[in-house]
């Protein structure tokens, strides 16, 4: 905080989970916010970093009763005489819960209006269509019917995945009318489906933090493979890696798209998250966008890219409309998510010690279940079993260092085979 900002009172909404918003929460105080956090959590559970970081704290039965919601933080906000300038929120389902917060309390920020297209698929891009960004042919379904209709309209292979989401969760590739007869049942449980054009090429992001309509910083990072495959095939090790130049040839009319997509969809301060395509015609398609940081340890890898703290950072630029640190990017910078082989509980981690001694000096951190943890979900987490991040200052060399940890670390499940050492 410089000696000249005004005091800001800024309303946090579950500033202790997921766990990266305990470090968003954080940032805001290092910036000299006055942090009021809502959630639903025991103030006496939240991480000890997360309680420091909070002036004061209302715990409420559940965040998801919007109307309950709304009518509390406005008595307790009267009653206490504060005046907010910020309502903050970071996590994607309550993101309308903090638009209608703005509204009440007549504090600057996205309005369910504007939020909306960042939370329904079909009106995001027909916004985006309107502005004549390039978006995958699509339609919003609310039953089979509609499924199948669109399906034929818009021609296979496609996408299926919900209206309203984050992630890759609930999100198949279709390539044919028996295949959409398959899938239909797996997505049966879900208001309703986005059937759309699915896009052949690589897939990258374009990560933003603007203030008043200004991106102060930006990043492009690449999946390897692309999270479809990620969600669907066990043995990868999903990898994210933030670019060190996201201004190189093949990538800019992604990153000016990126820029388009803000314009269009009116954003002003914050974080953003977008994915887009790059096919092998080198042509840029947009994918999907969401009003706040990218999830998975994201943000870790652009700090890690360039050195900096971009939870103080996005901090600055809500409260104080600025960024400060200098932006150098150093590095590409990796993730590389690892899955356990077999069932269970996590009997033997191999090759950690031998990967180390050879790459250990371009690894900044190591983050495995340990032995006798049970091994995680793969589908239900892209966290799966931990995770190692690597940076070096050339791509390639990066890539190769992160396919290492892909094929030469292996986390072990379940019982040793007869006869086989424990």
């Amino acid at each position: 905080m410089n000696p000249g900002d005004a005091q800001v009172n800024v309303l946090m909404l579950s500033p202790g989970f997921p766990d990266e918003m305990v470090w968003f929460t954080e940032g805001l105080a290092q910036v000299g916010a006055t942090v009021f956090g809502v959630g639903e959590q025991p103030g006496g559970t939240l991480p000890r970093r997360c309680r420091d970081a909070l002036d004061a704290y209302l715990q409420v039965p559940s965040l998801w009763d919007e109307d309950a919601i709304v009518e509390r933080v406005l008595t307790e906000a009267r009653a206490g005489n504060i005046r907010f300038a910020r309502v903050e929120c970071l996590w994607e389902p309550l993101m309308i819960l903090a638009a209608r917060l703005r509204e009440a309390l007549d504090v600057p920020g996205l309005t369910v209006a504007e939020t909306v297209p960042f939370r329904d698929k079909e009106v995001m891009k027909t916004v985006l269509d309107e502005a004549g960004i390039r978006t995958p042919r699509h339609a919003s379904c609310r039953d089979e019917a509609e499924c199948r209709a669109a399906a034929e309209r818009i021609g296979y292979p496609l996408i299926a995945k919900p209206i309203a989401g984050a992630g890759s969760a609930d999100t198949h590739r279709v390539d044919d009318a028996a295949d959409l007869d398959r899938v239909l049942p797996l997505i049966a449980h879900v208001e309703e489906i986005s059937i759309e054009e699915f896009i052949e090429g690589r897939e990258f992001t374009f990560d933003s933090v603007c203030a008043d309509g200004d991106v102060l910083f930006h990043n492009i990072s690449w999946y390897r493979p692309r999270p479809l495959i990620a969600r669907t095939v066990e043995w990868t090790s999903p990898q994210t890696i933030a670019l060190r130049e996201p201004q190189m040839p093949p990538l800019e009319d992604g990153r000016a798209m990126g820029l388009a997509v803000l314009e269009a969809l009116g954003f002003k301060t914050g974080f953003t998250h977008m994915e887009w395509f790059l096919t092998e015609s080198g042509e840029a398609v947009f994918g999907e966008i969401g009003a706040r940081p990218p999830g998975a340890r994201s943000v870790e890898i652009m700090n890690v890219a360039s050195d900096l703290d971009l939870y103080r950072g996005w901090a600055e630029a809500v409260c104080h409309g600025r960024f400060s640190q200098p932006i150098e990017r150093r590095y590409n910078a990796a993730i590389i998510f690892k899955r356990a082989e077999g069932e269970g509980r996590i009997r033997v981690v191999e090759g950690l010690d031998t990967l180390m001694a050879r790459i250990g000096q371009h690894v900044t951190a190591v983050d495995l279940l340990p032995v006798g943890s049970h091994r995680r979900n793969w589908k239900q987490t892209l966290m799966s079993d931990g995770h190692i991040v690597l940076r070096h200052p050339d791509l390639d060399t990066c890539m190769e260092l992160a396919d290492k940890v892909g094929t030469d670390l292996r986390l072990v499940a379940g019982e040793p085979a007869t006869g086989a050492p424990a």
